[in-house]
């Protein structure tokens, strides 16, 4: 039996779309809460594989999702270049700035013993989940990464980093290079435990002036996918560049991904009008949607299903799901999309 994801991945348009939410496994999930609680630290978190696995099958126990995406964090590559990551209560995560004379003296480690338990995790997984249900991994793009690393945590406008790449061309350049071979490794070895989609997560794709869009996030995610190619991976991987806008014709062409991930505030029909027609595509609910419920709920998902019916499509949120949308949301939104 294939998986209803991966016939979607293969090109092929369902007359009902597979679902599975960007961070279904969280915080507006008690049992979630629950296990977070028992741990050290959100990497600590992350790095055991028992509860790493425990928290990416509740969603699939409790919704019967079409694929589990692997619990961990965008911001582990940064452990492998030598780096410290941390996260504080309310604040999220936190780096210690990079600078550009910093990049000179950055290398990678040894990826698959740092990141070795979230391997396991994946191998956990690969036995625990349901036949029918796909297992995704995922990384952080490096562009994304390379913001978190620059500007010491997350920041409203990525400002100290593209003033890098503008200013230091050649350490930036260096900066991605590093973070995408290291993500290469790290995907590989997420593969080849067990996952069978691989995303890539750019976060902070949005406002980036074409000629920086090309050099910081479509030139590295071709790094990524031509490197997984390299190494014999040949699972699918979907891009998602968030917020980029007119920039997703250029990925879509130029990045090597099997399919695109569509933000909620893309144009729909700009989208399916100049997206590759048989390019498989994922989205593009508003969270804020899923959180308010009701009759707008159902109105919306209708429309999207709707819009998509023809196209090879994964229904999913535009951005993660939020902690607080009610449980009863999420059961609202499986039963609608499938018809029960």
């Amino acid at each position: 039996m294939t998986k209803s994801i991966l016939k979607v991945l293969n090109g092929e348009a369902l007359d009902q779309p597979p679902v599975w939410l960007m961070r279904q496994a969280g915080r507006y999930l008690p049992e979630y809460r629950e296990v977070r609680s028992g741990a050290k630290s959100f990497i600590d978190f992350c790095l055991t594989p028992d509860k790493a696995t425990e928290v990416t099958l509740q969603p699939i126990r409790r919704f019967n999702f079409d694929a589990a995406i692997l619990f961990a964090d965008i911001l582990l590559i940064p452990m492998t270049l030598g780096r410290k990551v941390w996260f504080e209560t309310g604040e999220g995560p936190k780096l210690d700035p990079l600078s550009a004379d910093d990049i000179a003296g950055l290398e990678i480690g040894d990826v698959e013993a740092i990141l070795g338990p979230v391997g396991q995790t994946v191998a956990n997984l690969s036995v625990a989940l349901p036949a029918e249900t796909a297992l995704i991994g995922f990384a952080g793009s490096p562009w994304t990464v390379a913001t978190y690393m620059i500007e010491g945590g997350g920041s409203k406008d990525r400002w100290n980093a593209r003033r890098m790449y503008w200013q230091y061309p050649h350490a930036m350049a260096r900066l991605l290079d590093l973070i995408a071979d290291a993500t290469i490794r790290y995907l590989v070895m997420q593969a080849r435990a067990g996952a069978e989609v691989l995303k890539l997560f750019d976060s902070w794709a949005e406002g980036l002036p074409p000629p920086m869009f090309e050099d910081m996030v479509i030139r590295p995610t071709r790094r990524i996918v031509d490197g997984l190619r390299a190494a014999g991976i040949t699972c699918p991987v979907i891009g998602f560049p968030k917020g980029a806008g007119p920039n997703y014709i250029g990925y879509a062409e130029r990045s090597g991904v099997t399919a695109m991930a569509l933000d909620h505030g893309l144009n729909t029909q700009w989208a399916l009008d100049n997206l590759p027609e048989r390019m498989p595509l994922q989205g593009q609910l508003d969270p804020a949607a899923l959180r308010a419920g009701g009759e707008a709920l159902d109105a919306e998902i209708d429309r999207i299903i709707s819009a998509f019916r023809g196209r090879p499509h994964i229904f999913n949120l535009g951005h993660g799901i939020t902690p607080d949308v009610p449980v009863a949301h999420v059961e609202q939104l499986v039963r609608k999309i499938r018809g029960e």
